[in-house]
């Protein structure tokens, strides 16, 4: 990734630009919808034999890209042994929360603290835990999924700047992570308490959450809401959000509460449901 093309991504106008992406992606005229799904599944070799639609059959670009899947396309690894996937994408960074913080790439990190929003208080509770980022790449299918079984206790949506996320820009932005909008979201559950987090990114139109709330108009100011009072429980795998337009998630995990792969490190492409780590305690 070029420098020129980090240091363009500081001077164009990230929001404007992704509102006008927004509007397009969610245009139901035939005319701009088709050519556009076509083109975009033809230049990132989307595979349509494995979604629930054929072309033709989506009412948007957005509903194109947060597409289902067939049933059985994404089986899922024993949840009662092993932390499951929660996209399909490809390992950006993972090991463990030193000193509150968490590596982004060589020679650059950021607090757990930033990236939740200073989020009830509960950042401490992850350091020496682990994390992983998992990039989504614009082919992926853009669902986000469980990686454990929790009931949902907060989140906070946090406006940002819209940095791409890609490794190339990952490795050239100072605390990439913890200065795009993103959606942090805390489950507690027999892995003790767990965050998952959705980082938007330029062009990123939105993201969606099954609770329901939508975050596409790119608010100004945090958005707190506390759900411990509810009782929206989830298994591993169940869909928990998408992105409208590609992304990153991340993943905390508290001390002793997850070994990761050997097998995993950066670049490893990964399939949502996948086995990506052993279950160290829980039920």
């Amino acid at each position: 990734m070029s420098s020129a093309f980090i240091a363009l991504q500081h001077l164009v106008p990230q929001h404007a630009l992704t509102r006008l992406a927004g509007r397009l992606a969610a245009s139901k005229s035939p005319w701009l919808r088709d050519p556009m799904i076509r083109r975009f599944a033809a230049a990132y070799g989307v595979d349509m034999g494995e979604a629930a639609r054929s072309f033709g059959e989506f009412a948007s670009f957005n509903d194109f890209f947060t597409r289902e899947l067939k049933p059985g396309a994404r089986p899922l690894a024993d949840a009662d042994r092993y932390i499951l996937s929660p996209a399909d994408g490809a390992v950006s960074q993972l090991g463990p929360i030193s000193d509150g913080r968490i590596i982004q790439a060589k020679g650059r990190d950021y607090s757990v603290e930033e990236l939740l929003g200073g989020q009830t208080g509960d950042a401490h509770r992850f350091d020496g835990g682990q994390f992983i980022t998992i990039y989504l790449s614009p082919r992926d299918y853009h669902r986000v999924h469980m990686p454990a079984a929790g009931v949902l206790q907060s989140s906070v949506y946090l406006p940002g700047k819209l940095f791409s996320v890609n490794p190339g820009t990952a490795a050239g932005v100072d605390r990439l992570f913890a200065r795009n909008e993103r959606l942090a979201c805390l489950f507690d559950g027999p892995d003790g308490l767990f965050a998952s987090v959705m980082v938007g990114a330029m062009i990123v139109a939105g993201i969606d959450t099954v609770w329901p709330h939508r975050f596409q108009d790119h608010e100004t100011a945090p958005v707190r809401e506390d759900f411990s009072a509810s009782d929206h429980r989830f298994a591993a795998g169940d869909e928990m959000g998408r992105f409208y337009l590609g992304s990153t998630v991340v993943l905390l995990f508290e001390p002793g509460r997850v070994a990761w792969n050997d097998a995993l490190q950066p670049g490893a492409a990964l399939r949502m449901g996948q086995a990506i780590g052993v279950r160290l305690s829980g039920e």
